[in-house]
């Protein structure tokens, strides 16, 4: 494979992702989705050069484009020969990924999955794989990385396709959303993760603090150098870490962090901020932060 692909006018780089129905297409696309490529799925091989003009034309906002390409035309690797023919004389060759499996192992997949095969028609399973490898045979030989998914776990062929594309697990950046709320107005249902810091003293019960929120100094200072409140953010941190490293051993790439208070306008407000401003300093982490029920009150 080459290192790190060509790029055509306008600086785009194109990968198609291809291969047997049931081998995994789908994850290896949402892999470099995650990997910050623009995934396009089920293209025609013809709009093929479309898209990357687009993509040369975004003004730098599209750089890497990821194509699905399947073969439900029957015209599927003569019109995908052809296009990947002509962006190699533009200088701009895709790198092709073609996912493969045994016979076997694509049978047992479709038959938990209670789905035919593309190319099955009224015939039997195993026609539509013969068939779909018969097509495939000429684009096999022209990828520039085959990978056998058979004895591949999801998480495994994550691996693959990021050490492919040069991006090692450690290296991915993580989107982290630390969250804070108020219990009374209800869970966060879209949270990760849950933390309570209702065991520190409410600034509400303060005359002076209470119409002020935990982004302000004077609230956050009070919140912060309260008894266990340092010790508290140290450890959740450290916790963090921990559980950030195991999703993205396990593939996921977003965290949610919510830290409850009562009201969501004082304790939980600062503890956000805090462990935010911390965790933005780390490698490999992008940070936003999020305050729901902030003047909710």
């Amino acid at each position: 494979m080459t290192d790190g692909g060509n790029a055509p006018d306008g600086g785009v780089e194109v990968a198609i992702i291809t291969g047997v129905s049931g081998a995994g297409r789908s994850t290896a696309a949402k892999v470099l989705e995650d990997l910050g490529w623009f995934v396009v799925d089920n293209l025609p091989p013809e709009l093929l050069e479309t898209v990357v003009d687009l993509g040369a034309r975004s003004q730098g906002q599209v750089t890497r484009i990821a194509v699905v390409m399947d073969v439900r035309s029957r015209a599927f690797t003569a019109d995908l020969g052809a296009a990947i023919k002509e962006l190699d004389t533009r200088g701009a060759r895709p790198r092709v990924v073609f996912l493969d499996a045994d016979d076997s192992v694509l049978i047992r997949r479709f038959e938990s999955n209670r789905r035919s095969h593309p190319l099955q028609g009224d015939g039997r399973l195993v026609d539509g794989i013969d068939a779909e490898r018969e097509l495939l045979a000429p684009l096999r030989d022209l990828a520039d990385l085959v990978v056998d998914t058979s004895n591949r776990s999801v998480h495994e062929l994550r691996k693959a396709i990021e050490e492919a594309f040069h991006e090692s697990a450690a290296e991915v950046t993580s989107s982290v959303t630390v969250l804070s709320f108020g219990y009374k107005h209800g869970l966060p249902q879209d949270a990760d993760l849950v933390v309570d810091v209702r065991f520190l003293p409410n600034p509400h019960w303060i005359p002076e603090l209470r119409e002020h929120d935990g982004r302000e100094a004077v609230v956050s200072d009070y919140v912060l150098t309260q008894e266990g409140a340092a010790e508290f953010v140290d450890r959740y941190l450290e916790l963090l870490r921990i559980v950030g490293v195991g999703y993205r051993r396990e593939g996921k790439r977003y965290l949610t962090v919510a830290i409850g208070c009562t009201g969501g306008k004082h304790r939980s407000v600062a503890i956000a901020e805090e462990i935010a401003r911390r965790m933005a300093g780390e490698d490999g982490v992008r940070v936003t932060v999020s305050h729901r029920d902030v003047g909710r009150e």
